[in-house]
């Protein structure tokens, strides 16, 4: 199963709920799940934001959905 539909149902969200929070048409987030559209880097990040992950598990470069551990820069400008 594609891991963003697989990450969307786990929530039990359709896909215009995804595609308003990503501020996208229902049809461009559908060609993303289908992979008919590569995703432009600014969605993955708000997607592994969403969904508490990492843009590596999205995009299938590891099976371990735990985001990675926040950068010191990153903490300090929270």
């Amino acid at each position: 199963m594609n891991r963003l539909k697989e990450l969307r149902e786990d929530k039990d969200l359709y896909q215009k709920d995804i595609a308003k929070y990503l501020n996208v048409d229902q049809s461009n987030y559908s060609k993303y799940e289908l992979e008919k559209i590569n995703i432009p880097v600014s969605i993955l990040l708000k997607l592994s934001d969403y969904y508490n992950t990492s843009i590596d598990y999205l995009l299938y470069k590891t099976d371990k959905r735990e985001p990675y551990p926040k950068s010191i820069v990153e903490k300090e400008s929270h």
